[in-house]
């Protein structure tokens, strides 16, 4: 290593800037790659940024507060024998790129297609040369494609990743349906994006209905990342089902989503007004409770796929978080050998948003 610059990552399409929350390590230790050495909070989320290699941390260019543009130079790490000129000469000559994934003036693209009639919204990350098979993430029951904000850029070095919102979600068509219903939804997006298989990952919702897909069309899907995934059994948290569906207003719907997380200060005032927003769009909130009365029937999972797994040939990764308020763990013991499973401690419903980088290298672990 000679000198390496610590920047303000991208995290999702729309991020422009970032706020520096606190730092958690000082100038002069020895830091290990994937060790986390600074807090970053958007108007979406805040999470914890990793040593992207081994080495010393040299300086840091920042204070706890400082509002930086996405690529802005936060810190250095270099090795000792790199002269406190070099840095300076360094920094002097840093200049942020206006161009590839940490773009500050980069803006989401969102494309729709039709499918049966459904007109359905997603994003697709494409690398100039994709050396692997794609990637399609499917979102979580109230959520859309932003949920993967800190999941997308890494596969997206080297393959197609698509991030679509379901319908009744986003900026789909608002209508109902249960997991057969939304998985054909799915089927009939790769048939007109994707004819060959892809990998598939989901999360609670959208995991469920990814293994409705995997089970109907297994030809398809080359490997499963299911993250909290539903469809596991028949307990679920109805209380913040019903909970999320009778807030109208922001005091009610925070403590809500607050269940999804264990830390809760990951909640943010932008993302229960996104939530509440999303709400509001005509035809949005009928929709939502078709589904829920669909797939959460009397607060409890109309399917519950686990004497079907043994019909499932790809390697499937289940990522659950060890405090989990809304999926309870027995559903994940004693499933076949090509499941692998990775408990997250300190995670509670959202490990994806919780410990990104963990799961993102999970995932990346799966991908064919």
């Amino acid at each position: 290593m000679t000198i390496m610059p610590l920047t303000v990552p991208k995290w999702g399409l729309s991020m422009t800037e970032g706020s520096v929350v606190a730092f958690h390590a000082t100038p002069g230790d020895r830091v290990a790659a994937g060790e986390e050495l600074y807090e970053l909070e958007t108007s979406k989320i805040a999470n914890g940024v990793e040593a992207p290699a081994s080495g010393v941390l040299r300086r840091w260019l920042a204070v706890p507060g400082q509002v930086l543009p996405v690529g802005a130079l936060v810190g250095i790490l270099a090795d000792e024998t790199v002269s406190d000129a070099e840095l300076d000469a360094f920094v002097a000559g840093f200049v942020i790129t206006d161009s590839g994934p940490g773009a500050p003036d980069a803006a989401p693209e969102y494309r729709s297609i039709d499918i049966d009639g459904l007109s359905i919204r997603y994003q697709l990350l494409a690398p100039a040369a994709a050396t692997g098979a794609p990637l399609v993430l499917l979102h979580g029951f109230g959520g859309d494609l932003h949920n993967w904000l800190l999941n997308a850029d890494p596969p997206a070095a080297h393959r197609r990743v698509y991030l679509l919102d379901l319908p009744g979600h986003g900026g789909s068509s608002k209508v109902g349906g249960d997991l057969a219903a939304l998985a054909a939804t799915v089927s009939g997006f790769l048939r007109a994006l994707e004819p060959g298989a892809v990998n598939l990952g989901g999360h609670s919702l959208g995991a469920a209905v990814a293994l409705q897909l995997a089970l109907s069309d297994p030809s398809r899907v080359l490997s499963l990342a299911l993250i909290a995934p539903a469809g596991l059994g028949e307990r679920i948290n109805s209380g913040y089902i019903g909970g999320f569906l009778r807030a109208g207003r922001h005091r009610d719907l925070k403590p809500v989503v607050e269940m999804l997380f264990h830390d809760q200060g990951l909640v943010t005032r932008e993302m229960i007004e996104d939530l509440l927003k999303a709400r509001r769009i005509d035809g949005a909130e009928a929709a939502l409770r078709a589904i829920a009365s669909a797939v959460f029937p009397e607060g409890r999972q109309a399917v519950d796929f686990r004497d079907r797994l043994v019909e499932l040939a790809m390697p499937v990764l289940i990522v659950r978080g060890a405090e989990d308020a809304i999926i309870p763990p027995e559903p994940f013991a004693g499933l076949p050998g090509n499941f692998q499973v990775e408990t997250i401690p300190d995670c509670g419903h959202m490990p994806h948003l919780e410990a990104a980088s963990a799961v993102n290298r999970a995932i990346a672990g799966i991908l064919r």
